[in-house]
């Protein structure tokens, strides 16, 4: 199973501001012949900004395809060009207004690899000077910093709902090493 499988064909049948899709036709070791629809994504980053030890930044804001708000972690996708460290950086800035003058890269994950080749890049953030939100058109945030024991609070109640920010406060709760692998990005 360590062998990837042939690609046959592939094709783009949507491209969208946020990924594009595409269908690839691949073929096994053992000739079997299989469809894969693929979402294409720039990447993204998260940043676990912590004002203090046991505080963390976090921003609520209106998430469409959830059909509420969410309290999560500073994160957005990665401009064309952009290193996820820049990224970071720029989010960040954009969202809470704090530029921070620590920002250490703790490795990317896949987030949803059945699908999607998006990979989330995490950083953690510390020493912050507070500046304006620089938010976009389609944003409405509001920030707060909370103890890590408030923000479990908000697991629990459901208005903390992603998978970033749950990775990101067991981070806090944990030893704070790396999250995941480099990718060489």
């Amino acid at each position: 199973m360590d062998q990837s499988p042939e690609i046959l064909a592939s094709q783009t049948v949507f491209s969208g501001r946020v990924f594009d899709v595409r269908v690839d036709r691949v073929r096994y070791g053992d000739g079997a012949e299989v469809r894969f629809d693929v979402v294409e994504h720039r990447g993204s980053i998260a940043v676990i900004a912590t004002p203090e030890p046991e505080r963390v930044v976090l921003v609520r804001q209106y998430r469409h395809p959830a059909g509420r708000p969410l309290w999560e972690i500073p994160a957005g996708t990665c401009e064309p060009g952009e290193t996820p460290l820049e990224g970071a950086r720029r989010e960040l800035r954009e969202e809470t207004g704090l530029r921070a003058a620590r920002l250490r890269s703790l490795g990317a994950l896949y987030v949803t690899p059945g699908f999607c080749d998006e990979r989330l890049a995490f950083f953690h953030a510390a020493e912050f000077t507070q500046g304006a939100q620089e938010l976009d058109d389609d944003e409405r945030i509001v920030v707060a910093s909370v103890e890590l024991a408030a923000a479990w609070q908000l697991v629990r109640t459901g208005e903390i709902a992603d998978a970033k920010t749950v990775l990101a406060l067991l981070w806090m709760s944990g030893d704070r090493g790396e999250i995941g692998p480099d990718f060489g990005r």
